[in-house]
């Protein structure tokens, strides 16, 4: 790009996007918080470990609506006393957050380890520590806690870690947000390796199970990040897209998985949103997605590796819904050359139907590796002021996993593509996609986790670096794609 190509890019980033609601645009009009982030954090086993026992917990419920109660589960070990500020994640004039509550001190003690059960599923019964009911002027959002102990002896740190949770709403909005919490449970080793992906027989088993009833360990993919702890993927893969739409001004609502069962949610928004990893629906999403398509729903996947396995809600240990899921199948079934990596496709309960009819393309093995995000049709209106050129490339956008193999769905367009090397060595060929909706609406497929890497760097966010390629940050020509595609969705 020219340094004119950059300013005018940029000058169009400062144009007002909405003329919806001000709600999001009045709430990052207040003050922002100055210290949000975890500082003191240790593990249980040092740099090797998942969980911080010295303070830990969960909530009891993914996503919520202001007037409900949320419980907050919390154990220390040994028994002190805790601090708990709740955090509304967003823009706010730079800062990230804004601090919405403080709680405490208050009284934790030790809560048990749960029992290793059927399909490896660990479901913590911990006595609840805070009943918050959620204020009735908080707005939809992503929602951190932040725990701090409070220390008794001398040399004692005040150690940390995090809860997170969703605060939804069912107002009409521009853009319906979507945190891809399935996936973020799906990887979550906490206590002790007890991911869907570690059972001992092969990483992608079928029937291995998560429950939502336990803490987010620390991410234990691609880099070492202790802002993880307790915060699922979130502040990985999604906060740079909530910072940026925020600091927009855009009108956004914000929904976990488990909200997108319900079909009607999709029909809320003129856009919905599927972010970073999100690798893990119940059928009934996906029914949900191919329904809002049709009814003139606008879908961005800014999004790698995603609708890939399908987890179906089942109930808790106590009954409650929708607090374990579990892998029974693949989207797509056995496609392409995946029998090099499923060892147990003959068990597979479930399968589902393909994600590529949805998405425009979908996950293709190997599924790992990186590339720059090569442009090959500059003359759609989605490059529009980027002043790109056909084989111009944004470096490293394109990890840790994309999406292949482009459904045969009239009107598709593919509007970059390349080869993402797995292990340096092994191609894996991508394809970032557009297709059309029945009434003027569409379907994108930006194919990488990174996208969000694109938009913007929040406080404390770090950049990944998988199979030796790395994101740069931002970059006004990602800014300018995912504007134009806004500007055209919300037309």
């Amino acid at each position: 790009m020219t340094r004119r190509d950059l300013l005018k890019a940029s000058a169009a980033m400062a144009l007002p996007v909405s003329a919806a609601s001000p709600l999001i645009r009045q709430e990052n009009a207040k003050p922002g918080s100055t210290d949000w982030q975890l500082t003191r954090v240790r593990l249980d086993q040092g740099t090797k470990g998942y969980r911080t026992s010295l303070i830990e917990g969960y909530c009891s419920h993914q996503s919520i609506a202001a007037g409900e109660t949320l419980r907050i589960f919390v154990s220390t070990n040994p028994a002190r006393r805790f601090t708990l500020e709740i955090f509304r994640m967003g823009y706010y004039g730079g800062r990230g957050a804004r601090l919405m509550k403080t709680i405490g001190p208050a009284a934790a003690k030790t809560q048990p380890d749960p029992p290793v059960e059927p399909r490896r599923l660990r479901q913590c019964r911990w006595e609840p520590t805070v009943d918050l009911a959620i204020p009735t002027d908080w707005p939809s959002g992503v929602y951190l806690g932040r725990l701090t102990r409070v220390p008794e002896a001398k040399f004692e740190h005040a150690w940390q870690s995090f809860v997170v949770f969703v605060v939804r709403d069912n107002r009409k909005a521009d853009i319906t947000f979507q945190v891809s919490d399935n996936t973020w449970q799906a990887y979550n080793r906490w206590p002790d390796n007890f991911s869907m992906y570690t059972d001992p027989r092969h990483a992608w088993i079928p029937e291995v199970a998560g429950s939502f009833d336990r803490p987010y360990g620390k991410y234990a993919q691609i880099y070492d990040h202790p802002l993880s702890i307790g915060s699922g993927e979130f502040l990985l893969w999604e906060f740079p897209l909530c910072y940026w739409l925020e600091m927009n001004g855009y009108d956004v609502t914000y929904t976990s998985n488990v909200d997108m069962i319900e079909p009607s949610q999709f029909q809320r928004s003129k856009v919905f949103l599927s972010i970073g990893h999100d690798e893990y629906w119940d059928l009934r999403q996906y029914e949900g997605a191919m329904k809002a398509i049709q009814s003139g729903v606008n879908i961005l996947f800014l999004a790698g590796n995603a609708v890939m396995g399908v987890t179906p809600f089942q109930l808790a240990w106590d009954g409650r819904p929708n607090r374990v899921i579990s892998r029974d199948g693949v989207f797509g079934g056995m496609y392409g050359n995946f029998d090099a990596f499923f060892k147990f496709k003959e068990k597979f309960p479930i399968t589902g139907p393909k994600a590529n009819l949805l998405i425009g393309a979908h996950s293709v093995y190997p599924f790992n590796g990186g590339d720059d995000w090569r442009v090959t049709k500059p003359g759609h209106w989605m490059f529009e002021g980027t002043g790109m050129k056909a084989g111009d490339a944004i470096p490293g956008l394109v990890g840790w996993e994309f999406h292949g193999d482009p459904a045969p769905i009239p009107g598709l367009e593919i509007v970059a593509e390349g080869d993402a090397l797995s292990g340096g060595t092994r191609p894996s060929h991508w394809a970032s996609t557009i297709y059309p909706g029945p009434k003027r609406n569409f379907v994108f497929n930006a194919s990488t986790i990174w996208w969000a890497q694109g938009l913007s760097s929040p406080p404390g966010h770090i950049l990944p670096w998988s199979h030796w390629v790395r994101p740069h940050g931002p970059d006004s020509r990602v800014q300018r794609i995912t504007q134009n595609l806004l500007k055209k969705a919300l037309a």
